[in-house]
């Protein structure tokens, strides 16, 4: 349980005790005067900072979003890298990556989303490799997050099968299989 809120950045202990909920209950699960409460706030203070659920979400998605961009440009241009890292960050970060892959709970339109998702898959790009046409470019940035989305997906439902160990080393050595020789 997150600890009541006395001092400092009122907004980020809320997104942050509402990362701590969404983890434990999913989004479905959180309301505004839980959050308040968990927070140690007063029940209007969400309201005030993001105006209702979907403010909330949005905010949560881009600061996810932020936090994923950072990962995986620590990791470019190696493309592997930053699937490792795109795999580590959902499992590290489950709360962020539920919103972020849920976007009818969120704002599409809000200025700092989008952008946020625009950076994030500009990081995504700069794995890829040199020479590519637009649209090659396209099908391969669709591939490289499909597998690593895929895998960090069956990762947090616990689909993968108990032999894969480390979800980060497991897909690693999957993404070493896949790979075209030259």
């Amino acid at each position: 349980m997150a600890r009541p809120y006395h001092h400092g950045d009122l907004r980020a202990a809320l997104l942050s005790t509402a990362v701590e909920m969404i983890t434990e209950h999913g989004t479905a699960q959180l309301s505004l005067r839980e959050l308040a409460r968990r927070a140690g706030v007063s029940h209007a203070a969400p309201r005030h900072h993001f105006g209702d659920k979907p403010g909330l979400f949005t905010a949560l998605a881009a600061e996810g979003q932020q936090l994923l961009t950072a990962q995986l440009l620590a990791a470019a241009p190696d493309l592997r890298e930053m699937g490792v890292r795109y795999v580590e960050f959902a499992v590290r970060h489950p709360g962020h990556f539920e919103v972020m892959q849920r976007p009818e709970v969120c704002r599409a339109e809000d200025p700092d989303l989008r952008a946020a998702r625009a950076a994030t898959a500009r990081a995504l790009r700069a794995g890829l490799p040199g020479g590519l046409g637009e649209a090659e470019a396209d099908r391969a940035a669709l591939a490289a997050w499909s597998l690593a989305h895929g895998f960090a997906t069956l990762a947090l439902s616990g689909s993968l099968p108990s032999r894969v160990g480390d979800t980060a080393e497991a897909f690693r050595e999957i993404a070493d299989l896949l790979a075209v020789r030259r």
